[in-house]
């Protein structure tokens, strides 16, 4: 069969059976305007919880300023080609000076995408001997690299210590056959839950066993722990992590990632990074961009965001807690608001709180998440005030109360698909 026509007649998978009806509204929505906790949605303004700019930077005026100038300056282009063959400068090599002594590492290497990034770091530092140990709930990115490995994988169950360390005894048995090493990869923050990692735990388990530790902490670089530097800084344990990886596009607001670590691995990645070694290197504007950013991270100004974020965050938390709703672990900035209930009725909840409360959030469900689940996904910033706090926890409760009452049930999705 031809493979056009094979994918003609697929339904689209669970998410994609939907698409017809749920393009540009459901899946696929345009925020306009200002980014901010105020924006405009389907033509209206929204109270929006759903952008990732943790410490407000994105409409910093002095990172708007230097975004500004440096594009003019250099414009999007340059500098052409990738890092290896022409496109390395003065400016990469600061801005990853700046990165790996923030990070108290020994050097750190820029990903012009985090995604990407993190793939090929797990690529280059296996090979077939060896084996990874990664978290059930890791991320796509870890779990796509994983799958580009040649050799042995194994999962334990998320944030369980027990499991954690009969993986790595079954790994080491692997390990003492093949002589190869074991690569332990586990994220600093999990961006669907807001459950921190258990970076402590397994940190002390390197007494007991021969591994290395790799961290995801996309959500917790410039945020988690006492100055930003992350959840291993958070745990105290930032000598026992061997390679962190961060990303611009939370905290930052921007595009782009870093792994920093022992200095004879990172020149080993600089030459061995397939997404960066054959890909354009990170544009101008965008690292003297991130130079500004994390001198603001750095900074008192940056220590103030962090407890205005926190302030946001454990407010909102709070609230839902004490009205009885389920956000699970949730302990870093995102968090999930679960309630039981099937695709059809989370449409309909989510058209009731964009349209007529003015609540724009991401909406979880199957199969992300198991069937029979919603998942609200509020993502508190800097930005947002307690007067935006207090009215989502007030509509919230309205809504879980029709919720109970059958309000939204029903078959049918509601039909709010836009296409111009």
């Amino acid at each position: 069969m031809d493979i056009f026509d094979r994918i003609a007649k697929d339904s689209g998978g669970p998410l994609g059976q939907y698409r017809q009806r749920a393009f540009g509204y459901y899946m696929y929505p345009k925020l306009e305007g200002e980014l901010g906790p105020h924006m405009i949605f389907n033509g209206k303004e929204v109270l929006c919880w759903s952008l990732n700019n943790y410490l407000g930077l994105a409409n910093h005026p002095e990172v708007r300023k230097v975004d500004a100038e440096a594009a003019a300056k250099w414009g999007l282009a340059y500098p052409m080609g990738s890092r290896m063959m022409s496109g390395h400068t003065s400016l990469h090599e600061k801005f990853e000076r700046e990165l790996a002594d923030f990070e108290k590492k020994e050097d750190a290497f820029l990903f012009n995408f985090g995604y990407q990034g993190i793939i090929s770091t797990i690529d280059a530092l296996m090979d077939r001997h060896d084996v990874i140990v990664y978290d059930s709930e890791a991320h796509a990115c870890l779990i796509d690299g994983a799958r580009l490995h040649m050799g042995k994988r194994m999962t334990y169950r998320h944030n369980d210590i027990e499991s954690c360390e009969a993986t790595l005894k079954r790994a080491q048995k692997v390990c003492d056959e093949t002589g190869g090493g074991i690569l332990l990869i586990t994220e600093g923050v999990y961006g669907m839950t807001g459950a921190l990692g258990i970076l402590d735990q397994i940190v002390a388990l390197k007494k007991k066993y021969n591994f290395r530790i790799l961290i995801d902490d996309a959500h917790g670089f410039g945020v988690m722990g006492p100055h930003g530097r992350g959840t291993s800084e958070h745990f105290g344990v930032m000598d026992e992590v061997d390679l962190y990886i961060g990303a611009y596009a939370k905290s930052m607001a921007s595009i782009g990632g870093f792994v920093a670590g022992p200095k004879v691995i990172i020149d080993y990645l600089r030459y061995n990074l397939r997404s960066q070694i054959y890909a354009k290197s990170l544009p101008m504007a965008f690292v003297e961009g991130g130079l500004k950013r994390l001198e603001i991270i750095r900074s008192a100004e940056g220590d103030e965001l962090r407890k205005k974020l926190f302030t946001v965050t454990r407010a909102l938390q709070q609230g839902f807690r004490d009205m009885g709703l389920d956000i699970g672990p949730a302990e870093a900035c995102v968090t999930p608001v679960a309630v039981k209930g099937g695709v059809v009725q989370a449409t309909k909840i989510v058209k009731d709180l964009r349209e007529n409360y003015r609540i724009f959030c991401s909406i979880v469900v199957y199969p992300v998440i198991p069937k029979g689940m919603i998942i609200f996904r509020i993502i508190p910033t800097a930005a947002h005030s307690m007067e935006d706090v207090n009215y989502t926890l007030k509509t919230f409760a309205e809504v879980v109360e029709k919720l109970k009452n059958g309000y939204y049930d029903g078959d049918e999705i509601p039909d709010m698909a836009i296409h111009d």
